[in-house]
């Protein structure tokens, strides 16, 4: 039976550290999911539910983006997956009571692990401007608020409409189509937070801002390179696909400032190897790097590979590099120049260890190179990922089996968002066939990215916030100021399935529109609905929930964007008197050229590709029949066939659980959609972080119990953390040497040095001390309560993605 939420916030008083694990997953995890499932589903529906998830004829998990086999097995999830499905799949309930007896500022005194606690959303909420607590309204009326507000601005770039990556490809695709409609491109997304980076580096050297691996290159790798990655807290299927590289014959080098005890020992609990016989050790090598030496590490591996070359030759793929790459040798020249005592110091690893590495890579006959947060959110990323690809340049690991580049993305579909037009700087291509299909003129102004967005909240220049998923609020940088912004901002609308940060800290007026989540059953014109995902590796699957919804005033997220749009636009697209006000700027005066770095993260789009004809005297709103496309998502699909290359015979192809597979140039055909077609090998200068005395270089991570901004518990199990979240993870030496004490509470302060030399501060207060094996000078603590330490302008250069793994920090005595 499921139990009743907790009354309580998480008492920090009572955090403490035990010894970490040195063995990830096994029997412990299964039992605490079953434990969390049971808590919040019951155990009757825990098992109905966790069945289903990944299934061909279930749901997609709503937790990471970790690609499924052909072949499934009866329990196709992980423990986070199914803490992440109790999550959703919850009996407790948030409904107008709950806001009747909560007012605004209990609820902003709460911490975000009880308001998530709470329970699913069961109706639409306001909160009028000056009111103490929300209060029920009609979907008619809620609607109508949002549109009327839209309606009253002076520009539609006053408007901001952020995604989160859990939203269906034909939500997503219909709200990219409201908001170009609108006119704007105001589109920031989670990614812009987290891959943006990769997305960046790979337009710009292989032409796509995907990865160019299947779940079988993984398996086929000779090697795989896994850096800046906790894939036993944040994939923890990832573990099975690299378990079964490891038996195999695969080598695995695990890179990170942290052992992460998922890439030293996987305990597999759906063998009986992995229950009884101890497991397998994945990591044949731990490489500790300092954070922020990624860049170094990569240059060392390169500069080990030219050198064995010239010694030795038969190293370098000299076939492909004449044949599909550019650059190569201004690249060659920048690595002879390379210093290897700047390598060393940069990466904090003696030489020999950096050429035991570029060893590894040298005698590889297919390498692959994994990566996620830990290598994108650094001011250097972009040239950090270049560099990634130039080493796999070198021997041809792009467009061959069991090699490639594998950005591991984070949230289920926030790729497919990306493929579907959830971008502020979409592709001319992909515009035109926009405004072919619904015969109109999009906006070609760039948009706002998340960081952008809040810099003009800050500013007073928005007035209007929607986010289609996701909690804002806590995901974002530099807390205070984001929550300074929101409240300058006019109305705030948040689509959401549970309670959370973003729906206490709002604009002068707020609205809640509760939606139905990935396991919930969506019927609608007389059919049960399926809506489609992309995975990490461009895989395009259905996803059909079975649960009753919470709630019969529930809404999807389809129905809801398809009656704004019906609203904004008309009926059947009939313009009305009232249209919103549309930009009238250089942008509708012709199409801005398009650079490689402007490519929508992940389009894949080839000239040749049946790119539609410009539309002559188009109207100023999006044409469709929306009731229609409310009723039937498959309506949508045929749309998305329509405009966005690789979609063809979309329902076909998704039938019967069968996957879609969208094209990749690098990895089908060796092409390159680059500024000179080839691959592009590139010189960058070297960049790390610089440590002044007496501080530390903090990163922010999630806990074991977290995925993203939902904190499912108050332990970090493999870190040995348990019972609270408000620790920093500091190296012994330098707690002596900048004299603290284990155990004892702290206050972090960060320090910023602005352009103009000035330095700013951000303070996060009581934390205590743990000693951990991290490298000399990093630090670790977790978000989203580090967040406010994030300065908002600190950002990665080309992308703009947050620092939130370089945070200068010193460490204060509390008074």
């Amino acid at each position: 039976m499921a139990t009743k939420p907790p009354t309580a916030d998480i008492d920090e008083t009572r955090v403490h550290a035990t010894r970490p694990k040195k063995v990830a997953v096994g029997v412990p995890a299964v039992l605490h999911a079953l434990e969390i499932a049971n808590a919040q589903m019951g155990v009757t529906r825990s098992v109905q539910t966790l069945l289903r998830v990944n299934q061909k004829d279930g749901f997609d998990c709503p937790g990471c983006a970790w690609p499924e086999e052909d072949k499934r097995h009866v329990a196709e999830f992980c423990e986070n997956g199914a803490k992440a499905v109790a999550e959703e799949a919850t009996l407790r309930r948030v409904g107008p009571e709950f806001f009747a007896a909560h007012s605004l500022d209990d609820l902003r005194a709460h911490d975000d692990w009880w308001l998530g606690q709470q329970g699913r959303l069961t109706h639409p909420m306001v909160l009028d401007e000056g009111a103490t607590h929300y209060r029920p309204i009609s979907w008619d009326d809620a609607l109508r608020l949002v549109a009327d507000e839209l309606r009253s601005l002076d520009d539609p770039d006053e408007a901001v409409f952020y995604t989160s990556g859990r939203t269906s490809n034909e939500a997503a695709f219909l709200y990219q189509l409201l908001v170009r409609g609108f006119g704007t491109n105001n589109l920031p997304d989670c990614s812009n937070m987290c891959h943006e980076s990769s997305g960046s580096a790979l337009t710009e050297t292989i032409g796509i801002g995907k990865g160019t691996v299947s779940i079988e290159d993984v398996h086929e790798a000779d090697l795989l390179i896994v850096a800046g990655q906790n894939p036993g807290s944040n994939h923890p299927r990832m573990l099975s696909a690299l378990e079964k590289a490891k038996q195999r014959g695969a080598t695995i080098i695990a890179v990170n400032p942290l052992p992460e005890p998922g890439l030293m020992r996987f305990e597999n609990p759906q063998t009986v190897r992995g229950v009884a016989f101890g497991g397998t050790k994945l990591a044949d090598e731990f490489v500790q790097i300092r954070l922020g030496g990624d860049q170094a590490l990569f240059q060392a591996i390169g500069k080990h590979l030219l050198e064995a070359e010239e010694a030795e030759g038969g190293v370098l793929d000299h076939a492909f590099i004449a044949e599909h790459t550019s650059g190569f040798d201004a690249y060659r020249q920048a690595m002879t120049d390379a210093s290897w005592s700047e390598l060393v110091k940069a990466t904090g690893l003696p030489e020999k260890a950096l050429r035991r590495v570029g060893e590894e890579v040298r005698t590889s006959k297919a390498t692959i190179v994994c990566w996620a947060m830990g290598l994108t959110q650094h001011k250097h990323s972009v040239p950090t990922l270049r560099d990634v690809v130039n080493v796999l340049l070198l021997q041809g690991n792009i467009g061959r089996a069991g090699a490639g580049v594998c950005p591991v993305r984070g949230h289920s579909n926030v790729q497919g968002d990306r493929t579907v037009g959830i971008y502020e700087k979409p592709a001319e291509e992909f515009l035109e066939a926009l405004d072919r299909e619904f015969s109109f003129r999009a906006p070609r102004e760039h948009g706002f990215d998340t960081v952008e967005a809040i810099r003009a909240m800050r500013d007073g220049r928005v007035r209007f916030f929607m986010g289609m998923g996701g909690n804002f609020v806590s995901a974002t940088p530099d807390t205070a100021v984001v929550e300074a912004g929101m409240a300058r901002v006019d109305l705030t609308v948040h689509v959401s399935t549970k309670l959370n940060r973003s729906h206490v800290v709002t604009g002068r007026r707020a609205l809640i529109l509760p939606t139905l989540g990935r396991t919930d059953r969506d019927r609608r014109g007389g059919t049960e609905q399926r809506v489609t995902v992309e995975d990490s590796m461009g895989a395009v699957h259905a996803s059909r929930g079975r649960l009753a919804p919470p709630s019969e005033e529930l809404l999807s997220e389809v129905a809801i964007v398809a009656r704004l749009c019906a609203l904004l636009f008309g009926s059947q697209g009939d313009s009305p008197p009232d249209a919103p006000p549309q930009h009238v700027g250089d942008h509708d005066l012709g199409y801005p050229e398009r650079t490689a770095s402007e490519e929508a993260d992940g389009a894949d789009q080839p000239a040749d590709h049946g790119v539609p004809e410009r539309v002559e005297g188009p109207s100023n709103v999006p044409h469709a029949d929306w009731a229609a496309l409310e009723s039937d998502y498959a309506l949508i699909r045929s749309h998305i066939e329509r405009v966005v290359p690789g979609f063809d015979d979309y329902e076909e192809r998704i039938d019967k659980g069968r996957t879609l597979h969208l094209p990749n140039g690098p990895r089908d055909a060796r092409r390159f959609a680059t500024v000179d077609g080839k691959a592009r090998f590139t010189a960058n200068p070297l960049e790390y972080p610089v440590i002044p005395r007496g501080r530390l270089l903090l990163q922010t991570l999630r806990s074991h119990d977290q995925y993203n901004t939902t904190i499912y518990g108050k332990d970090d199990r493999y870190r040995g953390i348990h019972d609270g979240r408000r620790v920093v993870l500091v190296n012994t030496k330098d707690i002596q040497a900048l004299g603290f004490a284990e155990d004892e509470i702290v206050d972090l302060v960060s320090e910023w040095t602005r352009p103009d030399r000035t330095i700013e501060e951000r303070r996060a207060e009581e934390f205590r001390i743990v000693a951990y094996n991290t490298p000399k000078g990093n630090a670790a603590a977790y978000y989203p309560e580090t967040n406010v330490l994030v300065p908002l302008d600190s950002v990665a250069d080309i992308s703009g993605t947050p620092t939130s793994k370089s945070v200068i920090v010193r460490l204060e005595h509390r008074a």
